[in-house]
């Protein structure tokens, strides 16, 4: 029998940047084995909060690579059935500690009142989700682009950045140059 599913509803229009634009100081760290560990802890945390769901749950950015110096900002890939249906995630989110963020279209943040940890929402089928594990499994194994990427965040946080969002920006290019060859050795 097949189950009923209601109307979909439309999503956010607009960003939502909840507490507004955030200077911090932004540094690299050394790689760090309890990266992975310290994943593993917030993977839990995020099955446990949605047991029942659906869900699949990724380490992505720069403290998924081992051997790649990082923001020490644990970044995670929760994949849900549907975005709009923000009571099948949010609320658990939110009662296991973690803070909204960021409300847009397609995209959902939260992350630990330390900031450490963040965790990004996207619905199954996500062009953004592919393009993270893309980016994330190209660099554990592609040495030159590795260190490319590593390179390219060390110059640019040799600046001050009046906005996190705004030093991710400015990797755009690179990033997108990384993906592309990613794309064309998974086709080899």
């Amino acid at each position: 029998m097949e189950k009923h599913r209601e109307p979909r509803r439309p999503d956010v229009t607009t960003l939502d940047l909840v507490g507004g634009v955030e200077a911090r100081e932004l540094r690299l760290h050394d790689p760090d084995d309890r990266w992975a560990a310290e994943y593993e802890t917030h993977r839990r945390r995020i099955l446990d909060a949605l047991a029942g769901h659906d869900v699949d749950v990724e380490h992505i950015g720069s403290t998924s690579v081992p051997g790649l110096a990082a923001k020490p900002i644990i970044d995670i890939v929760v994949v849900v059935d549907d975005i709009t249906a923000e009571e099948d995630y949010l609320d658990a989110l939110l009662a296991a500690g973690y803070e909204l963020r960021v409300r847009e279209p397609g995209h959902r943040m939260v992350r630990t009142p330390a900031r450490d940890v963040h965790v990004h929402v996207y619905e199954r089928g996500a062009t953004a989700v592919d393009d993270y594990l893309l980016l994330r499994d190209h660099l554990r194994t592609d040495v030159d682009d590795r260190d490319l990427y590593e390179r390219t965040k060390r110059a640019l946080l040799t600046r001050r950045w009046e906005d996190m969002n705004a030093y991710a920006d400015a990797k755009t290019d690179v990033i997108v140059a990384i993906k592309g060859r990613a794309r064309a050795a998974r086709g080899r």
